[in-house]
């Protein structure tokens, strides 16, 4: 099957981009308030063998994702990236933008700006620490999984994620020229103001920040986030 399947082509698409462990349910208010042109991007393996294989490399992740919107033909997707969906997202842009395709805009949550990444290397040492990892950071993701089997693949998924993140190293110089919009949970254990205000580093277009009511992901969920990410998607559209 191909893995593209799930975006849309033309124009308004809006590409979501998962954190570590994450299928892309926390994306559901967002993904209704935009309507069918809105999904979450297929990361290699994510749901099985017929999404192909898990990939074996930060790189592979980001080339997947960009050849997902490039084979669905989206002109001037908005990129929206979750905590380590952020740099996948960011990577992708860049990517994107090296093929000739422009991106509408970059808008990232729950992660600080890619110079001041840093993954510790006991999260990504296997599922038991990758679960201490989640429920350190947001403990609402194992805690609401529907069963012990289903709590052991977003664990062991979240380690792989973060092996992977583990890999990517941010260039220097600013990747995009694209609007870049960063924001974060006033809860959220990961992030500070100053921590996203990095974010205005990777771009020499637009950049703006914003903080929400919630945590590290339950900020997806509200009301001001979900009419604030509308008004970038109409922005990008004008």
């Amino acid at each position: 099957m191909d893995n593209s399947d799930n975006l849309d082509s033309g124009d308004g698409v809006t590409v979501f981009f998962p954190g570590a462990g994450s299928f892309g349910a926390e994306f559901g208010p967002l993904t209704e308030a935009l309507g069918r042109s809105s999904r979450p991007v297929r990361y290699p393996g994510r749901l099985g063998r017929d999404f192909g294989e898990p990939a074996t490399s930060f790189d592979a992740v980001v080339r997947a994702c960009a050849d997902q919107i490039r084979r669905r033909s989206a002109v001037r997707p908005l990129l929206f990236g979750h905590s380590y969906g952020a740099y996948v997202a960011y990577a992708t842009a860049v990517r994107l933008g090296e093929a000739g395709v422009q991106v509408a805009a970059l808008a990232v949550a729950g992660a600080a700006g890619p110079g001041l990444l840093r993954v510790l290397e006991q999260a990504a040492a296997g599922p038991a620490e990758a679960a201490a990892y989640l429920d350190r950071v947001d403990p609402r993701v194992l805690a609401g999984a529907p069963s012990d089997e289903w709590r052991a693949v977003v664990a062991e998924t979240a380690a792989q994620d973060l092996r992977l993140l583990r890999q990517f190293t941010p260039g220097t110089a600013p990747g995009l020229r694209c609007p870049v919009l960063a924001a974060r949970g006033t809860e959220d254990p990961l992030t500070t103001d100053d921590t996203i205000a990095a974010w205005q580093h990777t771009t020499t277009g637009p950049f703006t920040r914003h903080t929400f009511p919630g945590g590290h992901s339950d900020l997806l969920g509200s009301p001001d986030c979900v009419s604030w990410l509308r008004r970038v998607r109409e922005t990008a559209d004008a």
